[in-house]
């Protein structure tokens, strides 16, 4: 079977790059559209079969988009493909647009976020453009109830999550980040791993995408009343531009409680997740996020309840679940791990396993083989995640 993966980005989206490898290891022949970058050398060093085409539909200069519409044409008439594959809204707008509605190949569109899909807005018009040779691939649960709300039908919709490299999660010593840091022994560490992204006031947004001022706040709750916490952040900012960023930590400066530490960019993520007394994701809008890689790593993980999260932490199970955009909640969470240390390492434990099961990017591919091979046998497609 012949697959053509569409990708706006040849320097992020490494889990593309994972599941378009496991697929060449189960005997598909995997060619991807994608902009020149660095990691096209090690799509092509894992057999994949790369096209050097922007696919991603250019909203401010529109009329740019009919040299690009006849470009992926051609690129479509050369590979002839048995399933065309997308992973970004703006590669899905292309791929439908380009090809028309009545396009005989098979299309899908694997949702890497369910951004998109919580502004009316954008989400009918990603829908409106569908035909009937379009299908959807949810990577979380949330997603395939917003679009059997939006009048998709359950058929069309598939599950595979995006899966990650489980060997990679080894058991390495911990970092000894409260040395580094200049911090007692006693402090428990509150952390999050997160890129910042600034507001997007076009959506509304006042606050960044990941949440981290309200994280800031929480700790400020937390601090004041009377537990002796530090909050550290590490990521840097996305896109390069520090402006938000700077911003962020002049925020934690103003606050009269607690200790706020941001490490930037970090190699070692793995070893400072084991150093956090508890690991905490407070977006606004998220898939699974960085909870999947806490939980790997055994860290006891809060996250807000919204998109992907609910897929792997189950409250009093798996971790703590609380409202978005709600630092008072959040404080509550936080004190509520921190007051029993046992129930931390329980939920850490179980949420590790259930990551480990859901998140295996070996079985991830070969569920998305499957799908393959039953959209190509049929026009009708059955629930791939039964």
């Amino acid at each position: 079977m012949k697959v053509l993966h569409l990708l706006k980005t040849s320097t992020g989206a490494t889990w593309a790059l994972r599941q378009l490898r496991e697929l060449v290891k189960l005997g598909l022949e995997v060619h991807v559209a994608l902009p020149d970058g660095p990691l096209v050398e090690q799509y092509q060093k894992h057999g994949v079969h790369c096209h050097l085409i922007q696919t991603a539909i250019n909203i401010r200069q529109p009329w740019k988009n009919l040299s690009m519409f006849k470009a992926f044409r051609n690129l479509v008439a050369q590979i002839q493909p048995d399933i065309i594959h997308s992973h970004f809204v703006a590669t899905t707008l292309t791929m439908r647009l380009a090809l028309g509605k009545n396009h005989p190949i098979k299309r899908i569109f694997q949702v890497p976020g369910p951004l998109h899909l919580e502004h009316a807005f954008y989400r009918n018009a990603e829908i409106l453009c569908a035909g009937k040779n379009d299908f959807w691939l949810a990577s979380c649960e949330w997603t395939i109830g917003r679009y059997e709300q939006s009048g998709i039908a359950r058929d069309k919709i598939g599950l595979v999550y995006y899966g990650v490299d489980l060997d990679t999660f080894t058991n390495a010593e911990a970092a000894n980040l409260k040395e580094e840091l200049q911090l007692p022994d006693d402090i428990d560490i509150i952390g999050n791993v997160a890129y910042f992204y600034a507001p997007k006031r076009y959506l509304g947004q006042s606050r960044g995408l990941k949440g981290h001022e309200d994280l800031i706040d929480a700790i400020d709750i937390v601090a004041k009343n009377g537990a002796n916490v530090a909050g550290v952040f590490v990521g840097g900012a996305w896109g390069g531009d520090p402006a938000y960023m700077n911003q962020v930590i002049e925020y934690a400066n103003s606050k009269q409680h607690g200790k706020y530490f941001f490490l930037g960019h970090r190699n070692d993520v793995q070893k400072l997740y084991r150093n956090f007394t508890i690991s905490v994701h407070p977006s606004h809008s998220e898939n699974v996020g960085g909870a999947v890689e806490s939980l790997l790593c055994a860290s006891p993980t809060i996250c807000t309840n919204i998109g992907g999260f609910p897929d792997l932490i189950k409250e009093n199970e798996t971790g703590w679940l609380c409202p978005p955009k709600d630092p008072k909640a959040l404080a509550v969470s936080i004190e509520s791990a921190l007051a029993n240390k046992e129930i931390r390492d329980k939920f850490a434990k179980r949420g590790q396993q259930l990551a480990q099961t859901l998140f295996d990017i070996r079985s991830n591919a070969s569920m998305l083989d499957k799908y393959y091979k039953r959209l190509s046998a049929s026009n009708q497609l059955g629930k791939i995640d039964d």
